[in-house]
């Protein structure tokens, strides 16, 4: 609206200045004038006009981005009533087709006049062409450094990585959005991948080369290849994951960070083998391995390869060396010095035992000769020899024997004496014979105990292996005793009451009647046949007349006269509200019996005992002792007879005051109260908190001695009658009145 009224403005101006000129001059041609049509005002949506619009000005440009397909162009004449067409179509605003990509749209805009004057606009609508841009803005590898640094221009990188790197992060940024990206490795198939996105590459193995490459397209389909080649560094591992050897183990314990080792081999091997084999395998089967014996020539060798080399004799040493070099080039060099002991004279045992017997003196490597005192009953005797040098050779009576093999030695009878010769011969060839001299004893007349015991019971007198006879006395309940005899010689035999014992196992002897004597024999015959006997005569005690009670308890209550075990009867004085008490009676001997009122009972078993009405109730208490007699305790238990009671010992109203004051014999009683009291609060104690109140207090519970209530009073002027009876435990009542009379 603005341009619009601009130009009409100015066309008025110019026809007014025409006019005053033509007025001044005196001239009055009556032709008409016609200003040049113009427009107003041309716009563009979306898009700007270049130049700015101006009405003289008849030519404009407008730039559009590729995605514009169409456009708005509005018009509007500077003269109200002139025509616009847009590209010969009468109209002022009309939207216009753009060409392809990079293609330039002419529009005519035609504003004419009535007179037919007009002037014509032309805007060429340019859209811009597809973007050739396929730089990259950014390229960074994560670890790493790209050399050169990163220049959109530049294609070729390199990244240097250490050898424990199995990864690379590579982050790429397009210059231009529009543009696409593809990433590949090691020329496999690309794959497509965002600006800003960081991609994993997973690297090849130490020592090889990544080949990173990234496809940038254009918008127009133009395309550039940055490559990136990372270089994994070469492993330096120049370890050895295990190192074996046979025959023989290493020394120490084979570990990779350790490089020198000791076998040790004896001057003879089982089988007589004359070369040995060294397995050794890398721990990076990128790293090269070469063996020499005894600093000859290496040669080289593979992973977990067994390589075979002569032994070396007895009395001599083999070089082995096992050079490792790691991807990198660093080496590690393993050696093993396996070393054969020489032949030996090693004629000496490190030990040797017999059993059973002991050797006298006590074995050492240097003494030869040595004697050993059996038992009469030992027939054989076992020998084990050790070698000091197991590659030594050793016979026992003539009969080949291996280090630590046990030879059993038959002997000649009681008496007599057998030697057993043990013959080593050294490596060299060398023997040594050492002897033993065993004694086999005659047979033993040892007929004696070690020990005798009779359980219960103890042996009058204590025992002694030359005391033959014995007594042992037992109570009168012990039906049986166990014997226990012990050999002094264990070769000798025993019998116990006819019964064939060991030396310790234990015989139970069956007794006979209480009071009665039970004759035991133990007979020892030693290995010679003269035989002892040991007797041990136990006497049963007769059965026990205690019929006597140790104590006796009644609860509630207490024994008059105090309890006393001679002392038979006894009284328990309890309330009227006791209904039951619990007798307990203990009984001197554990093994006589009881009843109470006739119920059997266990010593210091509590029995309860019901109670009759108030009065007397007797109980007994039977005591039997073992041999049968019998004692009874009697306890009489006086049961009270109920209280009669039944006064109030305290009554208070609230509020008010009674009159008479209280007295517990007073039974009547008058409150005067207030006009505006409604209500009084009537409090009453018992005497005897076992009695029981009733009417206007309900009995608060046995034992409980106060009750109270609130009474509700009559209207003004009236008088409320209040009465509390009180009945005792024996079921006498009485009834207290009280008269509250409320004030006009």
């Amino acid at each position: 609206m603005r341009g619009t009224l601009t130009f009409a403005g100015q066309r008025l101006t110019a026809a007014l200045i025409i006019a005053i000129s033509f007025s001044a001059s005196g001239c009055m041609d009556s032709a008409t004038v016609n200003p040049v049509a113009e427009l107003a005002s041309l716009t563009v949506t979306p898009g700007t006009l270049q130049p700015a619009f101006t009405g003289g000005t008849t030519q404009y440009t407008v730039d559009l981005t590729r995605e514009v397909t169409s456009v708005r162009i509005t018009a509007q004449p500077a003269v109200a009533g002139d025509t616009v067409t847009i590209n010969g179509q009468a109209t002022t605003s009309s939207t216009i087709a753009l060409g392809p990509e990079g293609s330039t749209t002419s529009v005519s805009i035609v504003v004419s006049e009535s007179s037919n004057n007009s002037r014509t606009y032309i805007v060429l609508l340019k859209r811009a062409s597809l973007s050739g841009n396929n730089s990259l803005a950014s390229l960074a590898v994560s670890p790493g450094t790209l050399a050169p640094a990163f220049n959109a221009n530049r294609l070729n990188y390199s990244v240097d990585v250490a050898n424990n790197i199995g990864s690379v992060d590579i982050t790429l940024t397009l210059q231009n959005l529009a543009a696409t990206m593809s990433i590949s490795v090691n020329n496999g198939p690309p794959t497509n991948i965002n600006s800003g996105e960081t991609r994993t590459i997973p690297l090849g193995g130490t020592g090889s080369s990544t080949l990173i490459d990234i496809a940038v397209t254009a918008q127009n389909g133009n395309q550039k290849t940055y490559r990136v080649t990372v270089n994994r560094g070469g492993s330096g591992n120049n370890f050895l994951q295990s190192l074996a050897i046979s025959p023989g183990t290493l020394v120490p314990d084979f570990s990779p960070g350790i490089e020198g080792y000791t076998v040790n081999l004896p001057s003879i091997l089982p089988g007589n083998p004359t070369s040995m084999t060294v397995t050794p395998t890398l721990q990076d089967l990128t790293a090269r391995m070469s063996i020499s014996v005894n600093n000859g020539p290496p040669t080289n060798i593979n992973s977990g390869e067994t390589r075979s080399t002569p032994l070396p004799t007895p009395g001599s040493t083999t070089f082995i060396a096992i050079v490792v070099a790691a991807q990198n080039g660093t080496t590690k060099t393993y050696s093993i010095n396996v070393i054969r002991v020489a032949l030996n004279g090693n004629n000496f045992l490190s030990a040797l035992t017999i059993s059973p017997g002991t050797l006298a003196p006590f074995f050492s490597a240097g003494i030869e000769a040595y004697t050993v005192d059996v038992a009469s009953s030992v027939s054989r005797i076992t020998v084990t020899p050790t070698l000091q040098d197991a590659t030594a050779s050793m016979t026992v009576n003539g009969t080949p024997t291996n280090s630590e093999q046990a030879r059993t030695i038959s002997l000649g009878g009681p008496g007599s004496n057998t030697v057993i010769n043990i013959v080593v011969t050294a490596q060299n060839g060398t023997p040594k014979t050492y002897s033993i001299n065993v004694t086999r004893a005659a047979l033993s007349g040892n007929n004696n105990l070690s020990a005798l015991t009779v359980t219960p019971g103890a042996l009058s007198p204590a025992f002694s292996s030359n005391t033959l006879s014995y007594t042992v006395g037992v109570a009168s309940d012990v039906t049986s005793v166990t014997v226990t005899a012990t050999l002094s010689d264990t070769n000798a035999s025993m019998m116990i009451n006819g019964q064939g014992t060991s030396s310790g196992q234990a015989r139970t002897i069956s007794l006979g009647a209480d009071g009665s004597s039970t004759a035991i024999e133990i007979i020892v015959t030693p290995p010679n046949g003269n035989s002892k006997t040991y007797t041990v005569t136990v006497n049963r005690a007769a059965l026990s007349g205690d019929n006597n009670l140790s104590a006796l308890t009644v609860t509630p209550g207490a024994l008059s006269p105090a309890f006393a075990a001679s002392a038979q009867a006894y009284t328990v004085g309890v309330a009227s509200d006791v209904t039951s008490v619990t007798v307990t009676a203990t009984l001197s001997d554990t093994n006589a019996s009881m009843t109470i009122n006739g119920q059997g009972t266990s010593s210091g078993q509590a029995r309860d005992i019901g109670l009759g009405a108030p009065g007397p109730t007797s109980i007994q208490i039977v005591v039997i002792a073992p041999n049968g007699i019998s004692k009874t305790y009697t306890v009489t238990v006086n049961r009270a007879a109920p209280a009669s009671d039944n006064n109030l010992s305290g009554v208070t109203v609230t509020p008010g005051s009674l009159v008479p004051t209280f007295a517990s014999s007073t039974t009547s009683y008058t409150v005067d109260v207030a006009t505006d009291v409604t209500e009084v609060t009537v409090t009453a104690t018992k005497s005897d908190p076992n009695a029981v109140l009733s009417g206007a207090i309900t009995d608060p519970g046995a034992g409980q001695a106060t009750g109270q209530a609130n009474i509700p009073l009559g209207g003004a002027g009236t008088t409320t009658p209040v009465t509390i009876t009180v009945t005792a435990p024996n079921g006498n009542s009485k009834a207290y009145t009280i008269t509250v009379n409320r004030a006009p």
